[in-house]
């Protein structure tokens, strides 16, 4: 990606980032990328320009720019990973045990970005966005887009930064199929890649799951074709229930029982005998928690789009095969699954370190112990502190 087809609000270089509260305040940051007269191609043949890209950064960047870790986000995390806008914030970033000086990814080795995706609801260019053709939300006139894309804006984040080559590429998830398609992508300009609970293609099961909840937000009366936000009346019981069908996939049987089992709300441990009592049982007081929640944060719109986008992706199929994916990097590798996470089995993660052995790549692997399904890489830090830490030291 040239840096002719990047322009800069801002370029930061260093955000110091300590270990305490007052020395983990973030500034969240904002690039215009590509134009009207140089637009991105989107995989699908349409142009999108420019684009909007929401970001953050932590630690400071090397003279030779070669120590910046790229964090590729989950389904419906943002670029705020780590740390907190201003001290009365009462949540840190999504992955801030993670961050941070003699952490995971150690802030004081490591020049940390991580940017939000296109598509998203959070600051980069998506359908809530402004249509630089209407003047009005984009909607459902947002373009179709990939995970090929989502890399392709980043790509061209990276270069707008002036930083040719990442010392790693980390994401979970969707984040993890964005660190498959930068290996494709850009084979020769990133050290090392680590996939967490992720594959190069989704499940049948999983698409199944991303229909329903979709489904759920079209269904919703609210919802007006995509142009909700002319209502003020966003889809709130269809995002909702989205959320609660997804959040099931990312949780374990062993997880839900051991944290509700058949508990009930009540006190008093006694049926209240009423169709329309909802939330009755403990785990369906989370459920609906959960998607409450969500619709407080998160776009309906941006949800269709993303959870396609992920569908989509078959690394295999776009590239003539796993073998010509993943054959032309030299960088070293780090899968890691989970033994309860039934939305990216670890079946799928040991074709992946097949293929790479197959290529005779640096490839590591590990099949991790925990409870708690698919969620468990945003969880079980202690553990993956450990083996992300030992992976990045070895190339030392």
């Amino acid at each position: 990606m040239s840096t002719d087809q990047a322009r800069s609000s801002s370029k930061t270089i260093s955000t110091p980032f300590g270990s305490t509260d007052a020395e983990r305040l973030v500034v969240a940051q904002s690039t215009e990328l590509f134009s009207t007269s140089q637009p991105l191609i989107l995989a699908s043949g349409e142009k999108l320009g420019p684009i909007q890209v929401a970001y953050e950064t932590y630690g400071t960047l090397s003279e030779e720019k070669d120590n910046a870790i790229f964090i590729c986000h989950a389904l419906t995390g943002d670029a705020h990973a780590a740390g907190k806008y201003s001290l009365e914030d009462s949540k840190a970033g999504w992955w801030d045990e993670f961050i941070g000086p003699g952490r995971g990814i150690d802030t004081d080795k490591y020049f940390v970005i991580c940017a939000n995706v296109l598509g998203g609801c959070t600051g980069t260019t998506g359908p809530t966005s402004i249509s630089p053709q209407t003047g009005k939300r984009y909607g459902l006139e947002f373009p179709f887009i990939t995970v090929e894309d989502m890399v392709r804006v980043h790509r061209a984040l990276m270069a707008n930064l002036g930083i040719e080559t990442l010392a790693a590429v980390i994401g979970g998830s969707l984040g993890g199929m964005q660190v498959l398609e930068w290996v494709a992508q850009a084979p020769d300009n990133l050290q090392n890649a680590i996939v967490l609970a992720s594959a190069a293609q989704l499940s049948a099961q999983g698409i199944a799951f991303n229909t329903v909840g979709r489904r759920a937000i079209y269904a919703d009366p609210n919802f007006n074709d995509g142009e909700y936000h002319q209502n003020d009346e966003v889809p709130k019981y269809g995002l909702a229930l989205a959320r609660m069908i997804a959040h099931i996939t990312y949780l374990s049987e062993s997880s839900i029982e051991m944290k509700f089992g058949r508990k009930l709300q009540d006190e008093s441990d006694e049926f209240a005998f009423e169709l329309q009592q909802e939330t009755e049982f403990q785990i369906e007081s989370y459920l609906h928690y959960q998607g409450n929640r969500f619709v407080e944060r998160f776009d309906a719109n941006s949800y269709l789009y993303l959870t396609r986008a992920m569908d989509y992706f078959d690394l295999a199929a776009r590239y003539d095969g796993l073998d010509a994916a993943l054959k032309k990097t030299s960088a070293r590798f780090l899968i890691a699954s989970y033994t309860t996470d039934w939305l990216f089995a670890s079946a799928q993660s040991r074709e992946l370190v097949s293929t790479l052995i197959s290529n005779d790549k640096h490839v590591s692997f590990c099949e991790l112990e925990s409870p708690f399904g698919h969620d468990a890489f945003l969880l079980e830090i202690d553990q993956l502190t450990q083996i992300v830490r030992a992976f990045l030291q070895a190339e030392d």
